[in-house]
């Protein structure tokens, strides 16, 4: 009878509600014990201040410590922080004087797992055990970032800086609302875009650096393909045109390839109802692109890349973003006068042009127009026809720079693709008025 009792009896340390809080406090400082026990797995043993089995324990505390305070009392949750507190910064300051290091890491990572701890204990198990891995990986990453730090150039630290105030201390503020004339503006995404700029010429920098600069005519392809294919075509153009072998060809080939994935990714993020419709105009293009980047490859290979020029410029400059930004607000500008005084054939014409301008701009511009503004099919078939117009335009800048005996082959690996996509256009908009 008793035994019956007693077995009906709820204990709330048994609720899996409270079990895992105290879990995930116990891992996350597991998880940070680990790699502080495996950073003083020199030292011998009894030496250590705090290692696997300390962390695990202040993780565990600081669960403690939250649920005490939420099912027992505040005080003796303030009675026991304190006391831990007081423990840890006795032993630490004992290892510090004694040894003469200044190195305080572990000292603020228990300090991190306590934290973590009390976060898990409050209800954020998740949290907690996220906050750890990433503190695990900032502990374990030290020597690399020491030596990150030490080859930083001032211009390097700016553009740090500079890029962190743009991302973190100016785009949170912004409204991510319509304004101005036809409602064209939303502030939250035309900052965006100057994120994404400067975003990915810092890529392009880092690139160059961590790869060196025989392999920079590749990467500088792959990167800026992503950035700004015409800005790589005109730039490997030049370098056909002094001469000396080097897969020249084929970054400018790769640049666009990458470039009409550019398009279709872009349009799936701004404006996901064109995706559909923008990749079945661009798919074919898009292969027969990475087919002739791999023919001109194969009419380089052998050829023996000569290295890229030494990286002079600055990580990012902030005019070529604005320059953009101006782009990207005048095309949205343009597509909602347009589709505000002709309807829905304005919006799709406005399109058209702006992207010649800019394929990103036009997706961004389209992106910030009302739902049903301009037709899903009739957005796509202008951007594809943006598109061809960028590529007739770099095989322009192609024959312009390197003539035709240099560049033949980049000119026509360029004019393939671009062959294959005004057919494809050619056919959708006849079908689109027939």
């Amino acid at each position: 009878m008793l035994i019956g009792k007693a077995l009906s009896v709820q204990y709330p340390y048994l609720d899996a509600e409270l079990a895992l809080p105290l879990l995930s406090a116990l891992a996350a400082g597991l998880l940070i014990g680990i790699e502080r026990g495996w950073h003083q797995r020199e030292q011998a043993s009894g030496s250590r201040v705090a290692g696997i089995r300390t962390f695990t324990l202040i993780g565990g505390m600081g669960a403690l410590v939250s649920l005490v305070a939420v099912h027992v009392s505040q005080a003796v949750a303030a009675v026991l922080l304190a006391a831990l507190l007081v423990v840890l910064v006795t032993l630490f300051l004992r290892a510090i004087i004694g040894s003469g290091s200044r190195d305080a890491t572990t000292m603020v990572a228990s300090l991190v797992a306590l934290g973590l701890g009390l976060l898990g204990g409050a209800g954020y198990p998740a949290f907690a055990i996220a906050g750890a891995a990433v503190t695990s990986f900032i502990l374990a990453v030290r020597r690399q970032s020491h030596a990150f730090v030490k080859h930083l150039t001032r211009d390097e630290m700016q553009a740090i800086a500079r890029y962190a105030v743009l991302s973190v201390a100016i785009l949170p503020f912004l409204p991510d609302a319509q304004y101005g004339p036809y409602d064209a503006w939303n502030p939250f995404k035309l900052w965006l875009v100057v994120l994404l700029i400067t975003g990915f010429s810092i890529a392009g920098y880092v690139a160059n650096r961590l790869v060196g600069d025989r392999r920079g005519t590749i990467v500088t392809a792959m990167i800026g393909g992503a950035y700004s294919s015409t800005a790589v075509t005109a730039s490997l153009a030049e370098r056909l045109r002094e001469g000396g072998g080097g897969p020249f060809s084929t970054g400018i080939a790769l640049a666009s390839s990458i470039m009409y994935l550019r398009v279709i990714a872009l349009t799936a993020i701004l404006a996901p109802v064109i995706t559909v419709p923008i990749t079945l105009l661009l798919g074919a293009p898009t292969l027969m692109a990475f087919v002739a980047t791999a023919i001109a490859w194969r009419f380089e290979t052998g050829q023996e890349a000569p290295d890229a020029p030494k990286v002079t410029r600055k990580p990012f400059a902030l005019l070529p973003a604005f320059v953009f930004l101006a782009a990207v607000a005048g095309a949205s500008l343009l597509v909602n006068w347009a589709q505000a005084e002709f309807g829905e054939a304005g919006g799709g014409l406005s399109l058209f042009i702006a992207g010649s301008f800019d394929v990103d701009a036009a997706i961004v511009a389209f992106s910030a127009l009302p739902e049903g503004a301009v037709a899903p099919r009739i957005a796509a078939l202008a951007l594809a026809g943006t598109v061809g117009v960028n590529m007739a335009f770099k095989t322009g800048i192609v024959l312009a720079n390197a003539r035709w005996r240099s560049g033949r082959t980049a000119a026509l690996a360029l004019m393939s693709s671009l062959t294959l996509l005004i057919a494809i256009v050619l056919w959708e908009f006849i079908a689109l008025i027939a």
